[in-house]
Order: C-alpha cells, then sequence, then structure tokens
C-alpha cells in the first residue's frame, strides 16, 4: 500500500531530535516493516537523517513568514501544496500528523483516499496559551473539517480524545498511547561506580526538570543526575544547578540514534512531571518515559496521567511539583543494585508486550480498517 504521511507543522522537523520528530520516525519505520510503501511530505526536513530511513522519500513545502498572522496562512497554503503534491504522486492511504490550519487529508479525502489523522496533543489550547494565535476560528475550522474526513482519528491519551470530542462531533475517534522501538533501545549494564538518575527530553517548563534538580539537591543518596536534552530552559537550569552546588551531566539535545548510547550506564530513569492544573492538562502519552522501560531501567515519575496506570507494578510514583518526597521512593533503588535490575526486567517486558511501535501502528491501520487498500 502506498502511505503519504503529512506533517505540515512548522516546528516539528521530520528529522530532528524532538520528541515529536522521533515520533514521525518511528511510525514511518513501523509502516514500512509491514511492507508499505511510505512517502513524507512536510515543512520541515531536517537534518538529523539516521542511516536506515537515507532512502526515505520527503517532499517538503516551506513555511515563510514575517509576522504570526502571515504564518498562519502560509501554513495553510503548505499544507494545500502537500495535498496536490500527494494528488499527483498518488496514494492508497494518508496519515496526517494533526497541525493547525491543514486540510491536506481532508482535500485528499474528496478524492477517494482515506486518511488516519493522528491527534497528539490540544494544539490550538497550546498555541493560544505559550505562543500566539491569530486566527483560532479558521484553526477551529480545519479541525472539524480533517476530522469529519477521516476514517479514524487517533489521539494519544484520553484527555486529547476528549478535548477533540468537545470540539467536533467525533464518534471514529479512539485512544491509542505511544509505542517505543524495542531494537533501537535495548538493556545495558548500569556504571558499576555510581547510580546515575537520568532524564531524557526538551527542557521546558511542563517537564519538571526544576523540581528534579531540587530533588537531586534534597537527596541523602549518592545519586549523579544526567540531563539529555536542550530547550528554553537549559540556562536557567544550569544556573540552577551551580547555586545548589551540583554537578549535573548536562549531555544537550542528541540525535535519536544516538540517545541509547547515552542511556548506558544508567541506573534510573525519571520523569518529573509538574502539576499542570488537573488530568485534562497532562494529556502527553509519556515517550521518555516507554524509552526508559525498554532499555531495562526502572522509573521514578510524577503519578500524573497515563503514568500511574503505565508503571504499575514496575515504577515508584510520587507527587508532581514536589521535590521533597523523591528521595525516600528512591532509597531502596540507591542502595539495592537488585532491585533495580528486577524492575527494570519487568519494564523491559512491559514494553515488549504491550508497547512496540509495530502493534501499535497495526492497531491504528485496524482501527481505520485499512490493512487491504
Amino acid at each position: 500500500m502506498r502511505i503519504a504521511y503529512i506533517c505540515a507543522d512548522p516546528g516539528v522537523p521530520v528529522f530532528g531530535t524532538k520528541g515529536a520528530s522521533v515520533h514521525i520516525q518511528e511510525v514511518v519505520r513501523a509502516l514500512r516493516r509491514a511492507g508499505h510503501e511510505v512517502t513524507v511530505y512536510a515543512v520541515r526536513r531536517g537534518d538529523l537523517v539516521p542511516a536506515d530511513l537515507t532512502d526515505l522519500p520527503v517532499h517538503i513545502a516551506e513555511v515563510e513568514a514575517a509576522d504570526a498572522a502571515a504564518r498562519e496562512r502560509a501554513q495553510a497554503e503548505a499544507a494545500a501544496e502537500l495535498s496536490r503534491q500527494v494528488r499527483a504522486d498518488g496514494a492508497d492511504l494518508v496519515y496526517e500528523r494533526y497541525s493547525l490550519f491543514s486540510t491536506a487529508l481532508a482535500d485528499l479525502a474528496g478524492t477517494g483516499v482515506p486518511g488516519v489523522l493522528e491527534v497528539n496533543s490540544p494544539l490550538i489550547d497550546e498555541q493560544r496559551h505559550h505562543r500566539t494565535l491569530v486566527d483560532e476560528a479558521q484553526a477551529r475550522s480545519a479541525l472539524r473539517t480533517q476530522v469529519r474526513a477521516a476514517r479514524t482519528t487517533v489521539c494519544v491519551s484520553e484527555p486529547v480524545r476528549r478535548w477533540v470530542c468537545g470540539l467536533v462531533d467525533a464518534p471514529r475517534a479512539v485512544t491509542i498511547p505511544n509505542g517505543v522501538n524495542l531494537s533501537r533501545l535495548r538493556p545495558s549494564p548500569e556504571d558499576p561506580d555510581a547510580v546515575i538518575v537520568t532524564f531524557v527530553g526538551t527542557l521546558k517548563p511542563w517537564h519538571g526538570v526544576a523540581d528534579l534538580l531540587r530533588a537531586a539537591a534534597l537527596a541523602q543518596q549518592d545519586w549523579r543526575l544526567r540531563i539529555i536534552g536542550d530547550g528554553p530552559e537549559r540556562d536557567a537550569l544550569h544556573a540552577q544547578a551551580e547555586e545548589l552546588d551540583l554537578e549535573v551531566d548536562f549531555r544537550g539535545a542528541l540525535p535519536p540514534d544516538d540517545v541509547p548510547a547515552a542511556l548506558a550506564g544508567s541506573a534510573i530513569g525519571v520523569a518529573p512531571y509538574p502539576d499542570l492544573g488537573g488530568e485534562e492538562e497532562q494529556y502527553f502519552s509519556p515517550l521518555k518515559v516507554l524509552e526508559y522501560l525498554a532499555a531495562g531501567l526502572p522509573v521514578v515519575a510524577s503519578g500524573v496521567g497515563q503514568l500511574p496506570r503505565l508503571l504499575d507494578g514496575v515504577g515508584v510514583l510520587v507527587p508532581p511539583s514536589d521535590p521533597a518526597p523523591w528521595p525516600p521512593p528512591w532509597t531502596p533503588f540507591a542502595i539495592a543494585p537488585q532491585l533495580r535490575a528486577r524492575r527494570g526486567e519487568l519494564g523491559r517486558r512491559r514494553a515488549e508486550k504491550h508497547h512496540g511501535w509495530d502493534a501499535v501502528v497495526a492497531q491504528i491501520l485496524g482501527q481505520a480498517e485499512v490493512q487491504h487498500v
């Protein structure tokens, strides 16, 4: 089957270091492993092309604009250009990652090509709260058009599905959480000389890294902190570490293929998500936690969103936005490598059984009833 993967989000390069970039690449890999012919249509390419995707056809329609309003119009125009390119190339299925102002999937559905719409977050709310949203009415209209045209709308969490259904009647919207690449991430021995606690992710306020640093300063145990990622809070976090007299191994942003090597030697993976103001705000499907599980790491994480269910029996949950409770639950992990190994083994098994990308993508195609298109 010929599948056109569309991403008209100018904030997401196909070949970048963001979790969203990893997400695109993993869905494409799973589709290709299933025997499909995939072509990507996007507005940003990026230059960190993994070796196994060098042959992936990628068509780019760039978004260029001087101000927010012009940028929104340019996004819609770029999406329309991508739609025209897909129509010219031909496709049996459209798989579109939801972005503001795109109606590419709906345009192609009008020509008889079925589509899957993947919604990863409430983008309209995010754009309004964290960036600039000029034409919200048009953004809502585009979402309604896309959802109504899609064979299925796949949401990564229940809060995201409820958000979609609150804006448009979406009887075919389903919740399918993210997956993980079980081949790229594998267990490795921990450092024999230190308990290394590792965070992976973009350095933004809603990832709670500032709370993690405060927890490290309060800890009684001898553990070392490693942070893999970059973002707008980088300088503030470096300054905070210096103020707290912490030695933190800041690794910066890495290509996805380099993350497994950077995780090597870690004893614990952490996800210190803060309290964002209620369940509906905890709408993420945590790629980082799935990667920790696949890497055989025991996990300490805030008890929010999907994490209590995901980590039941294999991780430790702590209250969000409160660094004080973090050290005590870690005490057994800090002094008992056998316990860490056992929890890590259980986590890896759970990832293998429930969270591989191949199974996730097969479930998505099943929901769209397009396996034999």
